[in-house]
């Protein structure tokens, strides 16, 4: 067993963490609420500690999962940064959703530190962090995916090095584009359905087994039906994704015009107040429409 630090104790990391300790683990945690890291501590019989530094002493492998760019580098740099703390010969993996070109910039940042620095974004949801059933994608050097995929096994279904440093960022955008697509396809194959006078779930019933069956129908159509949202991946967390996306297919010359035109559709949901809705809610924008 390992001791590990975790930094970011949100809707995803806070399970996470907890599962480390489950697998036996000795595990110390930071969060910039320093209250959450608290009740993470005493629920989990873990430690907590004040700065990203402070957790990361002594520690073989540090696991982050934050909010952005800027909040992934400032829990990695600085005089109370993770790396600050980190010896040689440790594991950094961020589970954090952000561009490549970050991640590229701290795996160069680590290594002139002897640190490796493994890219490990995440697929599953909240459900898939509190039941331990993440699909995780990575990027970075062969040997530190060797040593970092038995930790990460704690939280994980299926755990996977896509290639060098920013795969596993890239094979994310791949993740987002495909789900802003589906997403979007359900939506109006259920608004459409309403307004043709057909009950929902009998259709679902009936076209889930098939062809047009997925992840989302199976797991969004009911509460999608019963106009319920206060759950799962916010609107503001796929936007930033979905940005992320399309900055980087403009730099490598993808077209992604159907991801451009979701991200737009998820703005108007936005300016109905649903920045806070699961990303299904894209049926409410339908539904405002008439």
């Amino acid at each position: 067993m390992a001791k590990v630090a975790f930094l970011g104790l949100g809707v995803m990391g806070y399970p996470m963490a907890g599962h480390l300790v489950a697998a036996g683990h000795e595990v110390c945690v930071y969060n910039r609420t320093t209250a959450k890291a608290e009740k993470w501590a005493k629920e989990f019989g873990g430690r907590f500690a004040a700065t990203p530094r402070e957790a990361a002493e002594g520690c073989e492998f540090v696991m982050s999962c934050v909010g952005n760019d800027d909040d992934l580098r400032g829990v990695c740099l600085g005089d109370d940064g993770a790396f600050a703390g980190m010896s040689a010969g440790s594991v950094f993996v961020d589970h954090t959703t952000v561009s490549a070109k970050v991640t590229r910039e701290l795996y160069a940042a680590a290594k002139e530190l002897g640190i490796s620095f493994v890219d490990s974004p995440i697929s599953g949801g909240q459900a898939g962090a509190e039941n331990g059933i993440l699909s995780v994608m990575c990027g970075g050097d062969e040997d530190a995916y060797a040593r970092a995929e038995p930790v990460i096994d704690a939280y994980a279904r299926t755990c996977r090095r896509l290639g060098e440093s920013g795969s596993g960022q890239l094979t994310k955008m791949v993740n987002q584009i495909c789900i802003a697509g589906l997403v979007q396809g359900l939506a109006e194959g259920l608004h459409f359905a309403e307004k043709a006078g057909l009950d929902g779930r009998a259709v679902v019933d009936v076209i889930s087994g098939g062809a047009a069956g997925s992840w989302q129908m199976l797991n969004r159509y009911e509460t999608m039906i019963d106009d319920e949202f206060e759950h799962g991946f916010a609107v503001d967390w796929m936007r930033k994704d979905l940005g992320i996306c399309l900055d980087t297919a403009d730099e490598n010359g993808a077209s992604l015009p159907v991801t451009a035109l979701v991200d737009q559709f998820y703005k108007d949901v936005q300016k109905l107040g649903g920045a806070r809705w699961d990303t299904s809610s894209l049926i409410k924008r339908l539904r405002a429409m008439g």
